[in-house]
């Protein structure tokens, strides 16, 4: 591993440079587009009508420009905002003109709306001044929210959900929303004059996006590096101590019929509790929590030698979840929230997480697990403290450990624990077009090595025409993380990636341009030979309507390290040290999601090891608007390997049925069929939401062989929570 370090130590230098260069500049738009905000007396009335005096003087943001399909000149569909405030409360007006006839596109009424299939406004906040983490709200023409924390620059996490009110109002050349966004629900430092503040527009019939301060069309709307300024007449007041509950109750009946058992039936009750310590910092509690309202995960097909990835949806663990989350790469990360609870019940937890100054961020959670069959209680602790540098940079020091406190003992008579510690630099330029990462972990037991270590570290450059990457990283054999998420180990990787975009001046195409990208694994030891190469040559074309095609060309290798059956279905293996080289080529088109029925189909063929492989990846979206959407996503692998070894033909498809009743209303159909594993999985999710953050939900699945349907295993639950301020 020490060639390694080598090789970490040199490109933290070369972020730490690029760092050093922008380090003195400033925000890109905040001088330049400034709004005032003056505090009101008058009592605002959230019902999407602009009647107040207040709103006839409040200062106007208008003018907004285009982001895509093009970054130059005003915006088609305009949209005006303005703000108010009242010592609790921040009060957004908005209009957002119409100029074509017909219906406004929204999928359904769900809150946390698919962005790119609803007409919305977004509201992006930069409460820090950091440039990096903030607040998003939005909202539909039909009146659906949208609402997510914003992180690592701009990254929003929608399953994060507060209290907030809206309103819609619908004209022939206009709807208009109010927004009243209660303080107690953002983070911010009492005192400070200004925050950073973006508007977004999408407007479909016009098939443009927009933004106030202007934003690159190779960028979000929600970066948090091109934000303007929204000027304070006063600097806002720390405020003091503030505290939430939110209770729950529920009952459970399940019945497992494989293992022979009755139905069971389990009342539970518990508690979670939001304890605002200041503007910037809070803690939140949790006793006893249930998750059976989380939605099921959708299956895949598991084709691969290693993990698959399946992302945390459970509320307590999001919050300021990118100072734990955000921890190394997406297939080396020492921490991952969904190892905790997986096999036995949640005790309780608590989590003290925000901002320390202007520079400082903290973060720690502490997780008590219990007993449950063969699975000994455990303790789950991370911490994590980052110091912004630079304008958008930061360092990070975090600390996860894993307590066995069940009553297992190790050699040393001491309880049995697994430990990660590290550093990690994070560069992100002003302008955002420079980003990357460098980090070193160690997993902490007596006698390490350099082979308990995981280091890395990736560069990425998006300008309009050109984006190239470069990641590095390197996993010793004995690193253990066991409460993290490590695809593999004992490897070092490098993956290069370029891209081009041509932009012609054409009435029909928006833009078009090829692409190249390698991933190489390499075995450390030894003769540092090549173990995986997964090289793609692809070209890309997006036209003005939104519809998409792209192709591709791949060349694979493949080097076991250990028996391998490539179907996954309890065949005949290869040999370890067995090698493979095969071809392929692919194509995928992605029609306008803007039609009530759209589509997206990807196709496959080629080489699959000593055999081939079609794949055909289909999936079809039909909506009912603004009442719901019907949609199927069906997987088919046809994989042909010569004797002994198994064919197979596996076929994943789940269709859903999503209706919205009302914005406070809704019901989830998701059926998922998987041959793979022989299994039929059915999930109905009935969800009242009576008042905000306050729901009651009636969920039932059931898992069953699908020849004769006969049930392995189901379970309904019914569930009521309710915040109290």
């Amino acid at each position: 591993m020490t060639r390694y370090l080598v090789f970490a130590f040199t490109s933290v230098l070369f972020l730490f440079s690029i760092g050093e260069i922008f380090s003195q500049t400033k925000g890109i738009n905040r001088e330049a587009y400034r709004i005032h905000i003056k505090e009101t007396s008058e009592q605002i009335s959230v019902d999407g009508v602009l009647d107040e005096d207040v709103w006839q003087v409040a200062e106007k943001a208008g003018h907004l420009q285009r982001v895509l399909p093009t970054d130059t000149g005003y915006a088609i569909a305009q949209t005006e905002v303005k703000l108010t405030y009242t010592p609790t409360t921040l009060y957004l007006g908005i209009t957002c003109f119409d100029p074509l006839p017909g219906k406004r596109p929204v999928e359904s009424l769900r809150r946390d709306f698919n962005f790119g299939k609803n007409d919305n406004f977004i509201v992006f906040i930069d409460t820090f001044n950091d440039q990096t983490n903030g607040f998003a709200f939005g909202i539909s023409p039909a009146g659906a929210q949208w609402d997510g924390v914003q992180a690592d620059g701009g990254t929003v996490n929608l399953n994060w959900d507060i209290k907030w009110r809206s309103a819609v109002k619908n004209y022939d050349d206009r709807w208009v929303a109010e927004f009243a966004i209660p303080f107690r629900s953002l983070r911010y430092h009492g005192g400070t004059p200004e925050w950073g503040i973006n508007f977004s527009r999408q407007d479909l019939k016009t098939n443009e996006k927009s933004s106030w301060a202007p934003m690159p069309r190779q960028f979000a709307t929600a970066t948090l590096a091109y934000t303007g300024t929204l000027v304070w007449d006063k600097p806002l007041p720390k405020s003091g101590p503030r505290f939430s509950l939110i209770p729950y109750v529920s009952a459970k009946s399940t019945q497992d019929k494989l293992n022979g058992k009755d139905f069971n039936f389990e009342p539970s009750a518990g508690i979670d509790a939001k304890a605002i310590i200041s503007t910037s910092l809070n803690l939140d509690l949790t006793v006893n929590p249930d998750y059976s309202q989380v939605e099921v995960d959708a299956q895949q097909t598991n084709l691969d030698r290693f993990e698959l990835f399946f992302p945390e949806k459970r509320q307590f663990y999001l919050e300021n979840s990118d100072l734990f989350a955000s921890l190394g790469t997406e297939t080396v990360r020492p921490f991952f929230s969904r190892r905790i609870g997986l096999d036995n019940p949640v005790r309780a937890g608590a989590r003290l997480s925000g901002k320390l100054g202007n520079k400082w961020r903290l973060g720690v959670m502490d997780i008590q697990t219990g007993n449950k069959d063969t699975v000994q209680a455990s303790n789950y602790m991370v911490a994590a403290l980052q110091r912004q540098v630079f304008s958008r940079s930061s360092i990070s020091a975090f600390l996860v450990n894993k307590q066995v406190t069940g009553g297992r003992k190790g050699e040393n008579g001491q309880e049995r624990f697994n430990r990660i510690g590290g550093l990690e630099y994070n560069l992100s330029s002003p302008d955002n077009k420079w980003t990357g990462k460098a980090f070193y972990h160690h997993d902490i037991h007596q006698g390490t090595t350099f082979n308990d270590a995981a280091v890395a570290a990736n560069i990425k450059y998006s300008a309009q025409y050109l984006s190239a990457s470069l990641d590095q990283a390197a996993v010793g054999k004995d690193f253990n993380a066991e409460t993290g998420f490590v695809r593999r180990k004992g490897y070092y990787e490098m993956a290069p990636k370029i891209g081009y975009k041509f932009f012609p001046h054409s009435s029909t195409i928006a833009n078009h341009g090829p692409g190249i990208e390698s991933d190489l694994f390499f075995n450390p030891s030894g003769s540092f030979s090549l173990t995986d190469r997964d090289t793609r040559i692809s070209y890309s074309i997006e036209w003005l309507n939104r519809n998409v095609f792209s192709i591709e060309f791949q060349n694979s290798y493949v080097r076991l390290a250990e028996p391998f059956d490539p179907t996954n279905t309890g065949g005949t293996k290869f040999n370890a040290n067995d090698d493979f080289t095969w071809n392929g080529i692919g194509a995928t088109f992605i029609s306008d999601v803007r039609r009530l029925l759209n589509f997206e189909i990807t196709g496959k063929y080629g080489g699959y090891y000593t055999g081939t492989r079609l794949y055909l990846d289909g999936k079809l979206y039909y909506r009912v608007q603004p009442y719901g959407s019907l949609s199927v996503v069906a997987t088919y692998n046809n994989i042909l390997l010569p004797e002994p070894y198994n064919s197979a033909k596996l076929l994943l498809i789940g269709p859903r049925f999503d209706f919205t009743f009302t914005d406070r209303l809704f019901f989830t159909s998701f059926i998922q069929y998987n041959n793979q594993i022989d299994n039929l999985n059915l999930n109905l999710r009935f969800q009242w939401r009576f008042a905000p953050v306050s729901d009651l939900f009636i969920v039932y699945t059931e898992n069953s062989y699908p020849g004769n349907y006969s049930v392995k295993n189901r379970g309904i639950v019914v569930k009521l929570s309710y915040w109290f301020n």
